[in-house]
């Protein structure tokens, strides 16, 4: 056992190396990956919930992603700039 894990430790320490290999984007980024008949395969799996997710073909394969959405298109209106229309000055006594 203690074999093993010393040869996983080492494992770990050469494939990370000096730290320089970071989050892989095809990977935390996609809903799966890997042929297409797997995509297609966990899409159809999904039914209404794979809607708007896309397949697209990678390096190596495939992804199931989301469609990257618009955030301004849902908060631009809450967003803008208030203006001249705020200028009511209050009467507020300290007390």
């Amino acid at each position: 056992m203690y074999q093993l894990r010393r040869n996983h430790k080492g494992w770990i320490e050469k494939h990370l190396g000096d730290g320089a290999k970071g989050r892989q984007d095809e990977w935390t980024g996609s809903v799966a990956v890997g042929s297409k008949s797997f995509i297609e395969s966990v899409k159809a799996s999904l039914g209404f919930r794979a809607r708007g997710r896309a397949v697209i073909e990678s390096g190596e394969g495939y992804q199931l992603r989301e469609s990257p959405a618009s955030y301004k298109a849902f908060f631009e209106a809450e967003n803008e700039d208030i203006g001249f229309e705020n200028n009511r000055l209050w009467d507020v006594k300290a007390e």
